[in-house]
């Protein structure tokens, strides 16, 4: 009776032990913070699980717009950067925020409206007088208005054409505050002009009459930067898990299963590490 006893109050104290002490850390799994962009084109679907495969870890994408990434970032939530407005990225690590930057990927941005074009803006090459354009005819446009690497590089466009955008808030120019998936269905519900990173435009599967009208300006490259949280400021960073993710992401297999990523056989990203 005795034994049982003491069994019963063993089996209590191991319960109690088992619900106070915390659970284990997966030791195996970083956290990228990044952006709808790169998240909504598929790339992570596609390539994070070769870096698993390889290495047993584990990648887990919070997917915001580039401003949100790096506040998240610099408060610690998170143990990899991975975003793309290159002088906010520069500033982070100067900061003292992160390890270091390097460019990782590229792509483009594109001025998409609807087939009738009403601005009239369709294979102009200079995208700032288009956007002049856009907002002469006080045609629609649909902004992310989130503070992302596309919103930032909008914002420039506006200021090289010498319009005053957001001053239009509520009229013309509409502000969603989603991400660029949602903004381009915002867009096309409201037959509004938008600019889009290309690679989110290839995957848009609700495009109907859109089709993209500007292209092909050098101020529409789109450079995307890695870099690991630094492990001096936040010492929770996975300092050898993230460094590991930058290092294959910048090498020779990372570099190939950006290229090899493709929707419709068109390329969404372009490799560009330096060697």
């Amino acid at each position: 009776m005795r034994h049982s006893w003491v069994l019963q109050a063993a089996a209590i104290a191991l319960a109690a032990v088992a619900l106070t002490a915390p659970a284990p850390a997966d030791e195996r799994a970083i956290i990228v913070q990044s952006t709808t962009s790169t998240a909504n084109s598929g790339l992570y679907d596609a390539i994070l699980p070769k870096f698993t495969d390889k290495t047993g870890i584990k990648v887990n994408v919070v997917a915001v717009g580039t401003g949100q990434a790096i506040k998240n970032a610099m408060n610690g939530d998170g143990d990899v950067l991975l975003v793309h407005d290159k002088p906010a990225e520069e500033k982070f690590v100067a900061d003292g925020y992160g390890v270091q930057r390097f460019d990782v990927m590229y792509n483009d941005y594109v001025i998409v409206g609807p087939a009738t074009d009403p601005a009239k803006v369709a294979e102009m090459k200079d995208a700032a007088a288009a956007m002049k354009k856009i907002a002469d005819a006080k045609t629609p446009f649909a902004s992310r208005g989130d503070n992302s690497g596309t919103h930032v590089a909008e914002k420039a466009l506006w200021k090289a054409a010498g319009v005053d955008a957001a001053g239009a808030s509520g009229g013309w120019y509409r502000e969603t505050g989603s991400g660029m998936g949602a903004t381009l269905n915002t867009a096309v519900g409201m037959s509004a002009y938008a600019l889009t990173d290309r690679g989110t435009w290839i995957s848009f599967k609700n495009k109907g009459d859109y089709k993209i009208l500007v292209e092909g300006d050098p101020a529409l490259f789109n450079q995307y930067g890695v870099m690991l949280v630094n492990p001096k400021k936040h010492p929770k960073v996975k300092a050898a898990e993230g460094q590991a993710f930058v290092d294959w992401i910048l090498g020779a297999e990372g570099q190939k299963a950006i290229a090899d990523f493709k929707l419709e056989g068109q390329p969404l990203f372009f490799p560009n590490a330096k060697k």
